[in-house]
């Protein structure tokens, strides 16, 4: 079995690393996604297009339409800068761009906090069964939904 290990970017190391990706991608790195980037990593729990777009447009000082976000927020994801919480129709930023694998969220209901979980036993396991049923994956993602620890505490 191989596990690996991440470095967890944050900061100015974090847009550092979110702009090499993006670029490695073959994706141009612009002043706009920069902003919605930035605006993203502010959020400590999943952010909406929406939510984007409101910090975005007072940045520039303009409106910033949801459907632009959502484009650039489309790019991030195929592109490992972010990461799609399916339940919460929201986004998270991916703080190792760098290293794709399979997306294992633990949701809390009650806070809305997402937990990151990289476990490469489960992917490993995961991916037998989809080869064994030959099936094609495009995107695997994994929400577990509950309490966090901070929430459960009565």
């Amino acid at each position: 079995m191989t596990y690996h290990s991440h470095v967890q970017h944050s900061g100015v190391e974090l847009l550092n690393a979110a702009k090499t990706a993006l670029l490695k991608a073959g994706e141009q790195w612009t002043a706009m996604r920069s902003a919605v980037f930035e605006a993203l990593s502010q959020f400590n729990t999943p952010a909406s297009a929406y939510d984007i777009a409101d910090i975005v447009s007072k940045s520039q000082g303009r409106r910033v339409a949801a459907n632009s976000i959502y484009r650039i927020l489309d790019i991030f994801v195929s592109a490992n800068l972010a990461h799609r919480v399916e339940s919460a129709n929201a986004y998270i930023v991916n703080a190792h761009p760098e290293c794709r694998h399979d997306c294992i969220f633990l949701v809390c209901d009650q806070c809305n906090r997402v937990v990151h979980i990289d476990n490469d036993q489960i992917s490993t396991s995961l991916h037998e069964i989809v080869t064994k049923n030959n099936f094609k994956v495009e995107r695997s993602v994994i929400e577990i939904r509950g309490q966090c620890a901070d929430c459960s505490v009565v």
